[in-house]
């Protein structure tokens, strides 16, 4: 409960760090580290697979994409207009209503935890179960996704080559 309550804090402190950081590189680090803590959830619910491609996909990958276009954009202070008062008001009052309705909607809910009435299956997390209910209960959607991916793939190829003779625009 201890290492949770860890993680939580950690978690919590570091999605602030994403969004009051004024550097966008500082951010960028800040959500690397938010991803480390939600890893480290995944770890304690027993979903090693889960955690290990959040590892290597989202604070590997996608992070090193997005804090190559932040150094690669070279955004400070000289480039990027501050924005007015106003618009600073009108999101912090649009986030309180935000965290408002969510805090009045879901005041009344009861989660629900483990009631101790099936066997515990340490091997929930694991990938072959994973894979198993992927390809028979999702079948559907899953191969539905690799159609999209495929399509997304041919379309950026053809948009990509050009023709001789052809002007950019």
């Amino acid at each position: 409960m201890s290492l949770f309550l860890f993680l939580a804090f950690v978690g919590l402190l570091s999605a602030l760090g994403v969004v009051l950081a004024k550097n966008p590189v500082h951010s960028v680090l800040f959500l690397i580290l938010t991803f480390f803590t939600l890893s480290g959830h995944y770890l304690l619910l027993n979903a090693q697979f889960l955690a290990a491609v959040n590892i290597i996909v989202y604070a590997g990958a996608i992070m090193v994409l997005f804090l190559f276009v932040i150094m690669f954009l070279n955004l400070n202070t000289d480039t990027e207009p501050q924005k007015p008062l106003l618009a600073k008001a009108a999101a912090t009052i649009a986030g309180g209503s935000l965290l408002l309705i969510l805090v009045l909607a879901l005041r009344h809910v009861q989660p629900a935890g483990y009631t101790g009435s099936a066997p515990f299956d340490s091997q929930i997390g694991m990938v072959d179960r994973l894979g198993l209910v992927l390809y028979r209960e999702y079948m559907l959607p899953f191969e539905l996704a690799s159609v999209l991916l495929l399509a997304a793939m041919v379309g950026s190829v053809m948009l990509g080559n050009r023709e001789t003779g052809e002007r950019n625009f």
